[in-house]
């Protein structure tokens, strides 16, 4: 079974995985590289034919993996994996690293809204239960967070949507 780093783009899963794969001892499987690799990544739109990658990966992860991208909890199912991270990071962050990477005003809105609302992590608790899990993280530095998170099973409660509305923020995330 397969440990899973998930999460928004832009939150540092690959980051965090580099640094944690040697000391969980797992190889590490890249959603989006086997995407990419198959051919099922539509050039245009960026899209990923995700019921053709379902099987790749399938048999990809017959031994245990540290697997990292954030289509994990719609290509993998609960019998794949160990415990799933959700990396979570503040949204005000993500819109820096968002303008840093080029991201257009609605990519970036998209996104950051989506982690706003915790998207990946309800999405990670309807396919996997009690084996999803966030952790907050700010940098690569949190690496030890997320071990300690995979070693003792046990998360962050994390709340943006509370935070931004407090803020009177919800505009710089959504456009209502």
């Amino acid at each position: 079974m397969s440990v899973v780093i998930t999460g928004t783009p832009g939150v540092g899963k690959h980051t965090i995985a580099g640094k944690i794969a040697g000391k969980l001892e797992l190889p590490i499987v890249d959603i989006n590289k086997v995407a990419s690799e198959s051919g099922l990544v539509e050039t245009e739109t960026g899209e990923v034919d995700i019921s053709k990658l379902k099987p790749i990966l399938r048999e990809i992860l017959a031994e245990p993996s540290l697997v990292v991208g954030h289509l994990a909890p719609y290509v993998l199912s609960p019998w794949q994996i160990k415990l799933v991270i959700v990396l979570r990071r503040d949204p005000y962050e993500l819109l820096q690293t968002y303008k840093e990477r080029g991201y257009s005003a609605n990519k970036s809105r998209e996104n950051s809204g989506s982690e706003v609302l915790g998207v990946i992590f309800h999405d990670s608790k309807s396919a996997f239960g009690s084996s999803a899990l966030q952790v907050r993280v700010t940098n690569e530095d949190d690496s030890q967070r997320v071990l300690d998170a995979i070693w003792h099973n046990q998360g962050d409660d994390v709340d943006w949507l509370g935070t931004i509305a407090r803020n009177g923020n919800l505009g710089e995330f959504f456009s209502y």
